[in-house]
């Protein structure tokens, strides 16, 4: 119930909307409601938080139910570091990387010792041999 929920509620009083902007990014609540005039001029502010609902007309059960976002959010302050799932986390990414010979020069040793104390010895040939150290 309705009462219930507020007795697990608390109420955080700042000085500006700037103050109020950084707490709930150290909070980072699973749903922002912004209910204040020009809402959306907030959001460059806000960092952390599962899913922002801006505006006296956006409540958080339209995005639960309607909206088109994601009810599996980031929980316990996760949003400082997680997404909520989207479309994005069923799409397929490929990392692409591209040295130069200078530029495996310059990496090159530490890749070399970093896979050597990992045991790695092909990974460690593998720059070695291109680089003429062995």
């Amino acid at each position: 119930t309705a009462r219930k929920a507020l007795g697990h509620s608390y109420v955080v009083r700042v000085n500006s909307v700037e103050e109020a902007c950084r707490f709930s990014n150290a909070y980072a609540p699973e749903h922002l409601i912004v209910n204040v005039k020009d809402a959306e001029a907030l959001l460059p502010q806000l960092d952390n938080a599962g899913s922002v609902f801006l505006g006296q007309w956006t409540p958080e059960s339209v995005g639960d139910y309607a909206s088109g976002t994601n009810h599996v959010l980031p929980t316990y302050g996760y949003s400082r570091m997680y997404s909520g799932v989207s479309l994005d986390s069923f799409q397929k990414r490929m990392t692409v990387q591209s040295l130069t010979y200078e530029g495996l020069q310059a990496l090159g040793p530490s890749v070399a010792k970093m896979a050597e104390v990992e045991g790695l010895d092909a990974h460690r040939r593998a720059v070695t041999l291109r680089l003429g150290m062995e």
